[in-house]
């Protein structure tokens, strides 16, 4: 039987419910076909140990069989296959992920697979083979529908597929969805850009673009599995919040090890048990903090100033300054991190010692003997004189504490004013005893990062990258150098002081100055009354952005004055629960609790942001933590309070405003801003 045959279950069907039904047999065929892959995986785990040849293939093969068994698991309120593709000669289903049958003939091809590529290129003008284009509604997993494209005569429904639209607008309870099967073909484009590529996606609100990065880290996965298995994949959300909400996307589409992190996670080495005034923290995330961390280490080089005497049994040996010097100069112009050059210094000293003790005794040393020649007094006192060993939080302790050090390392880049600044007050006497700001971790892990290299992910994806400042993007970067990184944002978003107004700027500082920045100006999520009412905040954010643009013509947008703004929050509340979908209330933080507590007042449950699991439908959110969140009832509260809160109200509103996927109600006792009104 041929590929095609066995992968087309509706050939032969005449009416449109003999196809659904056969369409309908087909899904039950493939879940039960992926119920015994499972099966088969699961059976080779639990006996991997007796077929492994040794103890180590058995552990890696455990893990092997354990990843695989995760992969294979099914959720049967999701869709195995959301669209079919009809060429000249084959059907196939497309999918979530691969499944075959017994004799390993496919049921259902991978979205990532070459051929399905079609399945979103295809057009009424570029058909690409395909002759029709099947789409499959689904309601809690069950095949309700179909809709064909018949390409090759010239049929397209684009955006106007009933069966598309539904899926886009389909209300939003719990984690993120993954989009496989509404996939754009811009957004295609990017999904499968090459490894090698480092991209940046400037993306309006409701664009897609953080489930185009995190696609697009499916899709390399799948392409480059081994080499990405090896250097690992790393997900940077701005908060945990945001990384619980998006955590779902990666495993439904069959892909478990991939790791998330905020940038807060990755550059963690002490607990933070302090607070930095704004103009400080502001300081330590300059970039020029990077020069002056790396002068201060430069001026911690010195020069030999006496040679080194090494008693050995009834031997000496002796090193002269002369070649001393070479040996520091040499490893100085290596630009090696700086704990690898200390290594280096040790290993070329025991290396002048070595062939003194060849030429002697006419025989090479022992291990042992290279080891305490290392260790020895003489040669270590001369490493501490010359190259001596720095921790980072030692590093970063000894500028802040001592003005004499940081005036030395940062002459020229910083100012007398702004040393006064960074400088401590009441200076701990040790690394161990400080109290550490948030933002002094930029600066210790920019200091780990001079005395040595951090291991490299093969791909890093960001997301909400305009926040970061110009040293937490080399934080990244020392993390993605030997690798590609998809940058996701958008600059009118951006709400920390030092938040990016070029992508250029934060290009370079993560090391890829050269990559593409694509920009995503039309949305499908948010409906275009709330986006044409946020756009009206774009000329007060001072960035060069497109205005966002919406296919979504229904939703709805509700602006007014009210006399009791937690009265009018709780029955805003009661009404859109009459609605399908998630409630988002967002005001200023500290206006959160009082919200909180009046919809408990009137029976109504919430949840906060970093709860994804939670059974009620109402979120409360702090406006500094919506950020890449969404809700299908957006109730925001009191915009005035909202902008007054930080320096960058404006663009922390244009956030808040931009989260609603359907309706949008917006309350307020005091004036709008000027640009709203």
């Amino acid at each position: 039987m041929t590929l095609a045959a066995r992968n087309s279950p509706a050939a032969g069907a005449d009416t449109l419910d003999d196809q659904l039904t056969a369409e309908r047999e087909h899904l039950a065929t493939s879940r039960d076909a992926l119920r015994r892959m499972r099966e088969r995986a699961e059976a080779l785990y639990a006996t991997g140990d007796k077929v492994a040849g040794d103890a180590y293939t058995a552990e890696q093969l455990g893990r092997h069989m354990a990843r695989r068994v995760a992969e294979l698991a099914d959720d049967p309120t999701t869709p195995l296959f959301f669209g079919r593709l009809t060429f000249a000669d084959a059907r196939y289903h497309i999918g979530r992920r691969h499944v075959t049958d017994d004799l390993g003939e496919p049921l259902v091809l991978d979205w990532r697979a070459p051929v399905s590529r079609s399945f979103y290129r295809a057009s009424a003008r570029d058909p690409q083979g395909v002759s029709v284009r099947r789409r499959f509604g689904f309601s809690a997993g069950a095949l309700t529908s179909f809709e064909d494209e018949h390409l090759d005569r010239g049929e397209e429904l684009g955006t106007a597929s009933r069966i598309l639209t539904a899926e886009i607008e389909r209300p939003r309870v719990g984690p993120m969805r993954d989009i496989v099967a509404t996939i754009q073909p811009e957004q295609d484009e990017l999904v499968r850009a090459d490894l090698a590529d480092s991209i940046c996606v400037q993306g309006a609100p409701g664009t897609g673009k953080t489930a185009v990065g995190l696609h697009r880290a499916a899709y390399l996965l799948y392409l480059h599995r081994e080499r990405l298995r090896r250097s690992g994949v790393l997900i940077v959300g701005p908060n945990r919040a945001f990384l619980s909400y998006i955590a779902a996307v990666l495993p439904a589409l069959g892909e478990v090890e991939v790791e998330q992190a905020t940038v807060e996670d990755l550059i963690a080495r002490a607990p933070v048990r302090a607070v930095d005034d704004p103009a400080v923290a502001a300081l330590k995330h300059d970039v020029r903090m990077a020069e002056v961390l790396r002068r201060a280490i430069e001026r911690g080089i010195g020069a030999p100033t006496e040679p080194i005497m090494v008693s050995d049994g009834s031997f000496r040996w002796r090193i002269g300054l002369e070649p001393l010097h070479r040996v520091v100069e040499e490893t100085r112009r290596e630009g090696l991190p700086y704990a690898t050059g200390r290594e280096r210094v040790r290993a070329r000293v025991v290396s002048l010692l070595q062939r003194q003790a060849e030429a002697r005794r006419a025989e090479s040393p022992s291990d042992a003997w290279l080891r305490r020649m290392g260790r020895c007094r003489p040669v270590t006192e001369f490493l501490d004189a010359v190259w001596p060993a720095l921790t980072p939080e030692g590093l970063v302790h000894t500028l802040l504490a001592d003005p004499a050090a940081l005036a030395a390392a940062a002459d020229g880049v910083l100012t007398e004013a702004e040393q006064a600044l960074l400088t401590w007050a009441k200076p701990p006497r040790t690394p161990k005893a400080a109290k550490w700001a948030a933002a002094d971790a930029v600066l210790v892990d920019e200091a780990a990062g001079l005395l040595e290299r951090p291991a490299s992910f093969g791909h890093v994806v960001v997301d909400e990258a305009q926040d970061l400042s110009p040293m937490q993007c080399r934080a990244i970067a020392r993390r993605s150098e030997h690798g590609s990184i998809t940058l996701l944002g958008d600059l009118a978003q951006g709400t920390a002081p030092w938040a990016a107004r070029d992508w250029r700027a934060s290009l370079a500082h993560l090391g890829k100055p050269d990559a593409a920045v694509v920009p995503l100006s039309v949305g499908f999520r948010v409906p275009a009354a709330v986006v044409a009412f946020a756009n009206r905040l774009l000329p007060a954010l001072s960035v060069d952005v497109p205005p966002a643009e919406s296919l979504r013509r229904d939703g709805t947008l509700d602006v007014r004055a009210v006399a009791d703004l937690a009265a009018a929050a709780v029955a805003e509340v009661r009404a859109a629960l009459a609605h399908d979908g998630s409630v988002g209330v967002i005001a200023a933080d500290d206006a959160v609790a009082g919200l909180r507590a009046a919809l408990a007042d009137a029976g109504i449950d919430t949840a906060t942001a970093d709860d994804v699991e939670a059974a009620a439908r109402v979120t409360v959110v702090p406006a500094t933590m919506v950020k890449g969140l969404e809700y299908d009832h957006v109730v925001v509260v009191e915009p005035a309070a909202i902008v007054a809160a930080e320096p960058r109200g404006l663009n922390r509103l244009y956030v808040v405003l931009t989260r609603a996927v359907s309706r949008l109600a917006v309350l307020h006792t005091a004036p709008l801003p000027e640009a709203l009104r």
